[in-house]
This record gives C-alpha cells, sequence and structure tokens, in this order.
C-alpha cells in the first residue's frame, strides 16, 4: 500500500518513519510513505499556501490552488484510484475497524491541513474522506497522519514480532471489543505490590478466565458502551454476564 502524504512540515516524519519497531513496515516497503510539501505547488517568489479568511477572524487559511495542483500530481503517479483524506475535527473518529480496513487496503492521500482550516472549496472539489482524532483540536494534520500510519504499519505481516500480539489489543475483535486487560513482569513483589497469585499458578483456564474478567471489569467500568455493544453482537457468554451481574452488585 502507499499513502502520499501533503504536509508542510515533511521533516515530522522522519523519527515515525526510521524509528521503532513501525519502521520495518516502512523500510520494506510494506507500508510505503511519499512526502509532498504543498509550497513546491504554490505561485510567486514566496510560494505562498495561505492567505487571510473572506468574512474576517484570526487566523490564516490554506489556499485551495497549490493544494489542489499537488493532489493532481500525485493521482497522475499513482496507478490506482484511493481516498483523499483530510485530518479535520468535523470527521468519523478513528477506531479499531476503521484502522484495520485502511490496514487491508491500497493506501491514501492524506491531507494535513495547518492554521485556522483548508479552504472548503478544496474539500468539496478533492477530499473523500474526514478523520478526526476525538474531539480536541492539533495544530495541524501531521500527529494525526502519524498515529494512522503506525496503526496501520502494526498490522502488517512481519512487522511484529509476535504476530498475535495485536490479537490481544484493546477493541481488537479477538477480545470481542473489549479493552485489554491489565499486565505484569518481574519483579513478582515491587513496592509492596504483588503479582496476582492466578498468574503464577500455571493454570492456564485460570488465568485465561481472570483476564477475561479483568477485561469485562476494566471495559464496564471506563468504557460502558463496548459491553453493550459486545452484548448485542452476542460475544458475551452466560459466565461474562454473571460476573457483570456480581460486578453491578457491588457497592
Amino acid at each position: 500500500m502507499r499513502f502520499d502524504i501533503v504536509t508542510l512540515f515533511p521533516e515530522l516524519f522522519t523519527p515515525l518513519l526510521s524509528s521503532g519497531v513501525t519502521r520495518r513496515a516502512f523500510q520494506s516497503g510494506q507500508v510505503d510513505v511519499k512526502l509532498v510539501n504543498p509550497r513546491d505547488f504554490a505561485s510567486g517568489n514566496y510560494r505562498r499556501v495561505d492567505d487571510r479568511p473572506f468574512g474576517g477572524g484570526p487566523g490564516m487559511v490554506m489556499m485551495a490552488e497549490p493544494l489542489i495542483r499537488c493532489v493532481e500530481t500525485i493521482r497522475l503517479q499513482r496507478a490506482d484510484t484511493v481516498p483523499v483524506v483530510l485530518f479535520s475535527p468535523v470527521g468519523e473518529q478513528l477506531n479499531h475497524t476503521a484502522v484495520a480496513r485502511w490496514a487491508a487496503g491500497q493506501g491514501a492521500v492524506l491531507i494535513c491541513g495547518r492554521y485556522e482550516g483548508v479552504d472548503q472549496r478544496f474539500i468539496d472539489e478533492c477530499v473523500t474522506e474526514q478523520i478526526s482524532l476525538g474531539d480536541f483540536v492539533l495544530s495541524g494534520g501531521e500527529i494525526a497522519a502519524m498515529a494512522l500510519l503506525d496503526a496501520v504499519a502494526r498490522l502488517q505481516p512481519g512487522v511484529l514480532n509476535d504476530e498475535s500480539s495485536h490479537q490481544q489489543d484493546s477493541f481488537n475483535p479477538v477480545l470481542d471489543g473489549l479493552l485489554d486487560c491489565p499486565h505484569y513482569t518481574r519483579p513478582e513483589n515491587w513496592s509492596g505490590k504483588a503479582v496476582p497469585e492466578v498468574l503464577l499458578s500455571g493454570h492456564h483456564d485460570k488465568i485465561e478466565r481472570w483476564q477475561r474478567e479483568q477485561r469485562l471489569a476494566s471495559t464496564a467500568r471506563l468504557r460502558p458502551e463496548l459491553i453493550v455493544q459486545a452484548r448485542c453482537a452476542g460475544k458475551l457468554s452466560p459466565a461474562d454476564e454473571s460476573y457483570l451481574t456480581g460486578l453491578a452488585s457491588k457497592p
């Protein structure tokens, strides 16, 4: 797959593409990343890409023309047709289901906005999808683009040392969309706090049940809507429901 990233600050992506486990996906070409600066497509001596907003107001707005030229050039270079994505507060919030879809796709053109926003005419003309990380605002779309790239990269075969690692992540369908359970490592006793005895028992069935109950408890406490979704999808067993009933009865 290939992601063409339209950004005024391509240097921000260097650490992501060259560090950590996910760099394997980028260095191998499993996730091919092309960085394109819209300033290279701007006119005039100053290569301006922004201007004051019509109607007044604070901040500057990214101009449509350099962005459209940039996207048109990318389309000519690609042999496929992929979505043009803008990271924006009005977009659909990114979740595991969406990441899995992107991880199985051909990639996209990712638009990293800056300043007060992007000229709406460019959005109407070129953008096919908008994505948000949540109900907050960033200085630009670069962090959001890196979040998507990282999430997609770690789902590629061979990127993680253990192929099953991502299947134990929060929100994964393998865990029925629940939050993950707590994790512990050596030493067995740290700062007066001991590892739960069941994890030291070697009894795999008991360990699996404890982990399931911990996932249920965390999800019920922190993200109760995910319990509702799992229940509606028929993912909760009678034992799960009994455990949740016991939790609800506790003061």
